[in-house]
């Protein structure tokens, strides 16, 4: 079984490429920002680690931590935010440890995915058996983000900003995914690299 950690910068397409792979490769895929949500779950260590620092009026009437309201809390208080991630990383990076080695315990899984944009960041390039990048022109991803999402340029650059460069993408990446033009194209690149893994409706497991 192969770990991959799939990156990239902000409308390169990773979702696209991901909903690809899914369709057509025996995997588990997950999400960063899906499993941050997991693990902050009421009754988790990560729950009651976050409103013991955010105060309990960060939880909503449902129990369930308030986005917005942690959002209102960091911004007030900006130093907050270092501390809500060294709760929130290390809870993901264990639940998807937890998740992987369930995977190879099961013998069922041959491709194993995690997607984030700070996978470099995060320290998963010591986990990882291979680390993706998925590149896309910055013409192009200003383009589908105004287009699908109606981000303004200044968002849009505000955003791109804070990650990484391409020159440190493509340094601490194994693989490559041109994505700018058509989707036939990358999933071609794909299939080259994932040459050999089962590919016939597979019983791939979706987002968790």
């Amino acid at each position: 079984m192969r770990f991959i950690g799939i990156t990239g910068g902000v409308g390169a397409g990773k979702s696209e490429i991901l909903q690809y792979i899914r369709q057509n490769y025996e995997c588990e895929i997950y999400l960063a920002d899906q499993v941050a949500h997991l693990v902050k779950q009421p009754g988790t260590k990560a729950y009651g680690e976050l409103t013991a620092l955010l105060g309990q009026d960060v939880a909503g009437s449902d129990g369930q931590i308030d986005k917005a309201v942690m959002a209102d809390k960091i911004f007030a208080e900006p130093a907050l935010l270092e501390r809500v991630n060294e709760i929130l990383h290390p809870a993901v990076k264990e639940y998807l440890l937890e998740r992987l080695e369930e995977a190879r315990a099961s013998g069922k899984t041959e491709l194993f995915f995690v997607e984030a944009a700070l996978l470099i960041e995060g320290g998963y390039l010591a986990l990882v058996d291979e680390m993706w990048y998925i590149y896309a022109d910055e013409a192009v991803r200003r383009e589908r983000l105004r287009r699908s999402r109606g981000y303004s340029e200044e968002k849009i650059s505000r955003i791109m900003a804070s990650q990484l460069t391409e020159e440190m993408f493509r340094k601490n990446s194994d693989f490559v995914i041109d994505n700018s033009g058509g989707l036939e194209e990358s999933c071609r690149q794909i299939d080259r690299r994932l040459k050999g893994c089962g590919s016939a409706k597979p019983a791939c497991k979706p987002d968790t």
